[in-house]
């Protein structure tokens, strides 16, 4: 959602300032508000894969008294869910928004 919205709100054609895009930062900054107060309970904000593999780098290094495991087997979602988001929203946007096309 965020990368369409990015999109969606971007303008349009490339050099164009049409569109939405006179609200600047606005809509992206809702977006990502939405996206954390639905989401971030249950994954901690992880829509940037930075902001989920710092933290458990650092704490799977950091000689923490008494820690839990880093559960890396979660450790790729973060990653890869974004990716394949994005890729997605790009393929959406061009069906879906014509001013791209």
């Amino acid at each position: 959602m965020l990368v369409f919205v990015v999109i969606a709100f971007g303008g349009g054609r490339q050099g164009e300032a049409g569109g939405l895009a006179a609200l600047g930062a606005l809509p992206v900054a809702l977006i990502v508000i939405v996206i954390g107060t639905s989401l971030g309970g249950p994954t901690g904000y992880a829509i940037n894969p930075a902001r989920d593999l710092g933290p458990r780098i650092a704490h799977f290094l950091l000689p923490i008294k008494g820690k839990g495991g880093s559960d890396w087997a979660y450790s790729w979602v973060p990653v890869v869910g974004p990716v394949i988001g994005g890729l997605l929203a790009g393929w959406a946007s061009v069906v879906l928004l014509p001013i791209l096309t």
